[in-house]
């Protein structure tokens, strides 16, 4: 298995697609070493239940708390928040969060909560069909997901994406159910909503654990520009 240091490309940021209006955002493609695409796959927590979760070391192979190692770095994040216009991002406690799967009432449009600073995304579906659905979008209306700001990014592996959050960053993406892992991290405006956010999460696990698939049927009706307040 490639390092910590190896798993995160170096030079991948370099190579980004930024965007610094209406709010500021990058895309990049090859983020992760090809060659620990099996041990990232095989190490991925397996979640009953859709949705993000406070990411727990227990949960994860060795590659994955590698990962989770390398983004939230203090080098990493200073060289992130440079392109975002962010100085010493390194600064804001982190957040780390872990999706294997979604169900259709996810990705409605949202700006993120006000707690969060900047949120960066790594995706590792080994592949994707050919749909829009699922794939991120960086939005220029709170009511229509067609208001593409750049081309959606598709969620396969090695795919990343950061933004700055303010009051006009909305993004999501059209529904999708099943799998479709990734690894969130996100950059708080203090510890104290770290650990708030951290509660609600394994609660929301908890929940989920024993609701099983009942948390499938909510957003079955959802509307493809659907939005939500964070």
């Amino acid at each position: 298995m490639p390092s910590s240091s190896e798993l995160l490309r170096e030079a991948f940021l370099q190579r980004a697609d930024v965007t610094l209006q209406p709010f500021p955002f990058l895309r990049a493609h090859d983020a992760l070493d090809a060659g620990a695409q099996a041990d990232l796959l095989a190490d991925f927590p397996r979640y009953r239940g859709a949705g993000f979760f406070p990411w727990d070391a227990a949960d994860c192979g060795p590659s994955i708390n590698a990962l989770v190692g390398a983004l939230t770095a203090p080098p990493f994040a200073d060289r992130l928040g440079g392109y975002l216009g962010i100085e010493r991002l390194s600064q804001y406690p982190t957040l780390v969060t872990l999706c294997r799967a979604l169900n259709r009432r996810h990705g409605t449009i949202h700006t993120d909560s006000r707690s969060k600073v900047v949120t960066a995304l790594v995706y590792l579906s080994p592949d994707w069909p050919d749909t829009s659905a699922g794939c991120l979008r960086f939005l220029a209306r709170a009511d229509d997901i067609e208001s593409t700001l750049a081309p959606e990014l598709r969620p396969v592996y090695g795919a990343f994406a950061a933004f700055r959050r303010s009051e006009c960053s909305w993004h999501g993406h059209l529904p999708h159910e099943g799998e479709r892992p990734v690894i969130q991290v996100a950059w708080l405006t203090s510890a104290e909503e770290a650990a708030r956010k951290t509660r609600r999460g394994r609660f929301s696990r908890m929940v989920k654990w024993i609701a099983g698939r009942i948390d499938g049927w909510f957003g079955r009706g959802r509307g493809d520009s659907a939005a939500h307040l964070d």
